[in-house]
């Protein structure tokens, strides 16, 4: 987003690059932290997890591509478009991955994105994150709006945002095309003193 003349940017410019991307714990012993080079196993394997692919529009071909795609999550946080996280134990390897895409530090805005291997799933792992890196985003980094879409086929995207604490505001006809056909999208939303 461009600034507007006499309106002030909701973040500062280099409020995120300014600084090294933070650790983030979370209940039971799991963290949010920066993805490393020797994540790119976990990357591979998500990128051919069937789950993953169809809703993330997600592949990965090989070590090398998963090394590429780490290397460009630090430099999304240096440029301050994105900000993406490893969800593991502390010195363990990656089991998911949690993010804002298009994040707009003027506008004061971002879409929250994630994905957790299948070992990872059902136990509530997916809501912590959510509700963590919304908190950090919301309260830390000082963001005002953070939205959440799924295709409304991902009913179990539906109940980690409803978990979460994001509001569904609608729904977006034929606004993402899977492999597949086109699909709606369910739109959830949390601003800035919403409650988690």
């Amino acid at each position: 987003m461009i600034s507007s003349p006499g309106i002030p940017d909701a973040v500062p410019a280099g409020r995120m690059a300014g600084s090294d991307q933070p650790v983030l714990e979370l209940p039971g012993e799991l963290l949010l932290r920066p993805w490393r080079a020797d994540d790119a196993g976990a990357l591979l394997a998500a990128g051919q997890d069937p789950a993953i692919r169809r809703w993330n529009l997600f592949a990965v071909a090989d070590h090398a591509e998963a090394r590429t795609r780490i290397a460009r999550m630090h430099e999304r946080w240096r440029a301050e478009t994105g900000a993406v996280w490893a969800v593991a134990r502390p010195d363990g390897p990656a089991t998911g991955l949690i993010g804002l895409n298009d994040v707009d530090l003027a506008g004061g805005a971002a879409e929250l994105v994630y994905w957790l291997l299948p070992g990872a799933r059902g136990g509530g792992t997916a809501v912590a994150a959510t509700r963590r890196l919304a908190r950090w985003a919301l309260d830390d980094l000082g963001l005002h709006r953070l939205r959440l879409c799924h295709s409304t086929g991902n009913l179990a995207s539906c109940r980690v945002a409803e978990k979460a604490g994001f509001t569904f505001e609608g729904t977006q006809r034929g606004a993402l095309l899977h492999a597949d056909g086109w699909h709606d999208q369910h739109l959830h939303a949390r601003v800035a003193g919403d409650p988690e």
